[in-house]
């Protein structure tokens, strides 16, 4: 196990804050293993980027030799995590639970040891609370203290409802690490709350409070948000070679220093020349394809991150069709509406959003640009279709 002084250094990488530091380190000096607990709940199918700033620091301590409880949150995920909203949620079904729990399960291993990494549901306990049991949770909490909470103060002073169930979720939350018997707790900065509830009730279940350490909430492509499947901006971990690397080459020069410092594993060190090389006249843009062959590399091996960077070359500064194109064949019949055509591709996710790309000029046949969302597509012939300038297609029309 690492020294008490280079843990402190890769803990501290990246982090938000450690509440309590003191705590952290009078844990880390008995040369234990720790159980270290990260939270997920199942709202959404995929993985994207912004996910991997907690797992990355999950990985962190595995090297370090600590125990990795990854916990779905089945249970809670029914609730809805009320976490900078400013409305209900609605609840989600136990088959959407489990359909996007089981995904998360697949996707995860792309970062952590399976070996090394215990994966829980908190349906495991929380099924066998009785409605006693809950009643004395929801005593241990106060209505004045749940409204010191930030997103729940803003919607009450605001005039905005606030269901009954939402303030159970924070104290469910918080009983997770009681059940878990966790000793350190990570999660984004919009989670504190709920972290800090996990030390309050383990104290009142006489346990040693975890230590908590949050982390910033990466932020997407526009580099004004952060990263969500909803807003568009982001990175899924699951998406193709050349998709992730034009994505991370398409962020700002300045974003790229939160990225190497939120998701790359490459030594502060490194980071640190390669920032004085920048500012010394280097073209960020060299920097950058480091960045984006790292994070290819991660989800998809070395050598589809070589060709994904070979590919951006050639297409973005020698104008080419990129080598491995997506093929497939579609039938239009009598002629199909080019909207629907790049739907039915699977180039965008709707006709709609289609159609806003042909109004930007972003829709190319054969290289020729798109100008009306009412061309018809004609069958009998073979296309090379592009929408933006990363999405490609070889279609055989039929």
């Amino acid at each position: 196990m690492a020294s008490l002084e280079k843990s402190l250094e890769i803990i501290r990488r990246g982090a938000e804050e450690i509440l309590l530091e003191e705590d952290l380190i009078e844990r880390l000096k008995t040369g234990k293993p720790l159980r270290v607990k990260a939270g997920f709940d199942p709202t959404a199918p995929d993985l994207h980027l912004g996910h991997t700033v907690l797992l990355n620091k999950m990985r962190q301590f595995q090297e370090l030799g600590h125990e990795i409880l990854f916990l779905i949150g089945d249970f809670t995920g029914m609730i809805g995590d009320p976490s900078g909203k400013n409305e209900t949620r609605p609840p989600l079904s136990r088959e959407e639970v489990e359909k996007n729990a089981e995904t998360y399960r697949k996707q995860v291993f792309k970062i952590l040891d399976p070996e090394k990494t215990q994966i829980l549901f908190n349906s495991q306990w929380m099924n066998k609370l009785t409605s006693v049991d809950l009643i004395k949770l929801a005593g241990t909490y106060t209505v004045a203290r749940m409204l010191e909470r930030d997103d729940f103060h803003k919607r009450y002073t605001g005039g905005q409802s606030i269901a009954i169930h939402e303030f159970l979720y924070p104290l469910l939350q918080g009983y997770d690490s009681v059940a878990m018997r966790a000793d350190i707790e990570l999660g984004g900065t919009d989670q504190k709350f709920n972290l800090l509830m996990g030390r309050e009730l383990q104290k009142h279940f006489n346990q040693k409070p975890q230590a908590v350490i949050t982390l910033p909430l990466l932020l997407g492509l526009d580099g004004i948000k952060k990263m969500s499947k909803s807003l568009g901006n982001y990175i899924g971990i699951d998406e193709p070679p050349n998709e992730i690397f034009g994505k991370v080459m398409s962020i700002s020069d300045a974003l790229m220093w939160e990225y190497f410092e939120l998701v790359s594993f490459q030594p502060i060190e490194k980071i640190q020349q390669w920032h004085k090389e920048v500012k010394e006249g280097l073209n960020p843009r060299d920097i950058k394809f480091k960045l984006a062959e790292e994070i290819v590399e991660r989800f998809h091996g070395k050598e589809a991150a070589k060709q994904a960077h070979e590919n951006f070359v050639a297409q973005f500064q020698q104008g080419a069709v990129p080598k491995d194109l997506v093929e497939m064949h579609l039938s239009v019949g009598n002629g199909l509406a080019i909207a629907n055509l790049i739907k039915a591709a699977g180039l965008t996710d709707s006709t709609s959003e289609a159609i806003r790309m042909i109004e930007q000029g972003a829709v190319k046949i054969d290289g020729e640009k798109v100008n009306s969302k009412d061309f018809i597509v004609a069958a009998n012939k073979i296309i090379i279709l592009q929408v933006g300038k990363r999405r490609f297609a070889k279609i055989f029309l039929k």
